[in-house]
């Protein structure tokens, strides 16, 4: 149920304001703040601690999972607003700029609000460190993913905003979302991801993430929890918890067969069941579902099906599905490891059965995930093969996916010349299938399907 919120969040000291490029800068991959120990959850406790706690200020919403959980915080703001609330997102990564990450009532936050959180949570830091120091502890690092993530919480709070719903960035234990105390939380799914941070196993991945539940919280699970080893982890954790989850379930009515084609959903929900209509792809479904439950736990009652369904057919879900030009087509999906990649073909295959049919792909792939499964999963799918390479620190050089490219070409007994080039750079790639009028999917990691979108955008 939803809280009641009365007294207005103020920061507590006054701010240095950053410019918006300096804001930036704080908040890229490469504006970690030094120190001498962490990265740590406490970090986030202590710098909320500092601002006065604005993430107390409104209820906050937790989607955990490897899969879905951009799409599935989206749908549930989006249905949350309808229903009449004041609404926050937190998203990640951007596709184009980073105050993409942040919406307030269904709108990107604006240029000055971004500078301004950020701003406030790099001076909590300091003020917190400099604390530390004069106490003769340690300085806590400080990653671009904390700055953002206090950053938004303040954004919110100044907003007024009635509920935020936060998406983990990375497993769920450390995230520095959890440092808030939701009221609910959902887990979509469970893949091998971030393997070098998580764990080598489904159950290990799935405990990291199953930490999201605590007692006292509403839990939501979505379809891809239902692997035997990490329902079993989740199961554990709910009855350590004490709490009761609510299973999603929900049955595809209809597949979209054509471009702007709906979607339709029978959402079996604990109050009600709503049949939904969106122009999604059918992998959509599972995270449509989890989203009514989560609104619907939120809120306590039925959700009203006239408003779900408008609000749900206007949720903008960027970098999945997303067709950017259409003459010739040029279509991002921010797939990024072999379980969304096999949703993404099931999807594309729908549309254009025969592979023969289907544009070229262009892929791209991060050193941190299941690069080999990507490519098994992908490459099958498309007729023609391009590889590039992102302006990631983490992007798999693109030699080294080539060589995966070719080796499953080998195995499929394709012809070595269905991968028709190997391009250094996104632009480059981009810029060479554009002159070549070719048709093109771009998918394999989300800083692809983001660099893509900006190239368009320019």
């Amino acid at each position: 149920m939803p809280l009641h919120h009365t007294e207005p969040y103020r920061i507590p000291f006054d701010v240095p304001e950053l410019a918006f490029d300096e804001a930036v800068r704080l908040a890229a991959d490469t504006g970690t703040i030094p120190g001498d120990a962490g990265p740590l959850l406490e970090t986030v406790v202590d710098m909320l601690d500092e601002l006065g706690r604005p993430d107390q200020a409104f209820d906050v919403l937790q989607v955990a999972g490897t899969n879905g959980k951009s799409s599935t915080v989206r749908f549930t703001e989006a249905i949350l607003r309808g229903e009449g609330c004041r609404t926050a997102l937190y998203t990640s990564p951007h596709l184009v700029r980073y105050p993409e990450r942040m919406e307030i009532c269904g709108r990107v936050v604006a240029d000055d609000v971004f500078a301004h959180g950020v701003s406030a949570a790099a001076e909590a830091g300091r003020r917190v460190n400099a604390r530390r120091v004069k106490e003769g502890r340690q300085r806590y690092t400080i990653t671009p993913f904390d700055l953002l993530t206090v950053a938004a919480l303040v954004a919110f709070a100044e907003a007024g905003v009635e509920v935020a719903v936060l998406e983990v960035g990375l497993g769920g234990r450390w995230d520095a979302t959890s440092a808030t105390n939701p009221v609910g939380v959902a887990v979509t799914g469970i893949g091998l991801d971030h393997m070098r941070i998580l764990g080598n196993t489904l159950a290990e991945i799935a405990a990291e993430k199953a930490a999201v539940i605590k007692p006292g919280r509403f839990a939501v699970l979505g379809e891809g929890t239902h692997e035997p080893e990490v329902q079993q982890v989740m199961d554990e954790r709910c009855a350590a918890c004490g709490v009761t989850p609510v299973v999603v379930r929900h049955e595809v009515i209809s597949l979209p067969r054509f471009m702007g084609d709906d979607l339709a959903v029978r959402c079996l929900a604990p109050r009600a069941t709503y049949t939904v209509r969106l122009p999604k792809p059918a992998y959509q479904a599972q995270n449509v579902a989890c989203a009514v439950d989560m609104a619907e736990e939120y809120l306590g009652r039925p959700l009203d099906e006239a408003l779900l369904n408008a609000s749900l057919a206007a949720c903008p879900t960027p970098g999945r599905f997303d067709v950017l030009a259409r003459d010739p087509l040029l279509m991002i999906d921010a797939c990024h490891n072999p379980q969304s990649c096999d949703a993404f073909v099931g999807s594309v295959g729908e549309i254009a059965p025969e592979r023969s049919a289907r544009p070229a792909l262009l892929i791209a792939a991060l050193t941190d995930k299941d690069a080999a499964g990507i490519v098994q999963s992908l490459v099958p799918a498309f007729p023609r093969i391009a590889v590039t390479q992102t302006d990631s620190p983490r992007a798999l050089p693109a030699c080294d996916l080539a060589t995966l490219v070719r080796a499953e070409l080998d195995r499929e007994g394709r012809p070595a010349t269905d991968l028709v080039a190997v391009y250094p750079c996104v632009p480059e790639a981009l810029g060479a299938l554009e002159r070549a009028g070719e048709a093109v999917v771009a998918a394999g990691t989300i800083t692809l399907a983001g660099e893509v979108a900006a190239f368009v955008a320019k």
